[in-house]
């Protein structure tokens, strides 16, 4: 596995866990959901960099290069908008959809991992 996968799925799974409490605490979004988030963001944005400079100096994605950027990008897109939503409905539930956005980025980075190892889609 690699370490970007691991450690993207720390960054996801501390984020979907801290908003899934906030949650079932009944609080509205707040500095730490709404942080945790975007250190998903944050991580994405490493992650991107580090796929380009792996392209780069010559590690190809075996699999279809075309879907593990179109996965990428719509990676990235997802926790803005999470954020969106969280910013413009300030209830507890916006705090499950700021889980969901890390729990969504989590299947797509495992998703990416596939196509970068070339391993066939279900």
């Amino acid at each position: 596995m690699d370490p970007f996968f691991l450690i993207g799925a720390l960054v996801c799974a501390v984020a979907a866990l801290l908003c899934i409490g906030a949650a079932l605490l009944r609080q509205p979004p707040n500095d730490i959901t709404i942080l945790s988030v975007a250190a998903v963001e944050l991580f994405l944005l490493a992650y991107t960099v580090g796929a380009v400079i792996r392209q780069v100096t010559g590690e190809p994605v075996l699999g279809e290069a075309w879907e593990f950027w179109g996965y990428l990008l719509t990676a990235l897109l997802v926790p803005v908008g999470a954020f969106w939503w969280a910013i413009l409905e300030r209830t507890r539930w916006s705090n499950f959809v700021l889980a969901a956005a890390g729990l969504t980025v989590f299947v797509m980075l495992f998703r990416m991992e596939q196509i970068w190892d070339g391993v066939a889609g279900l």
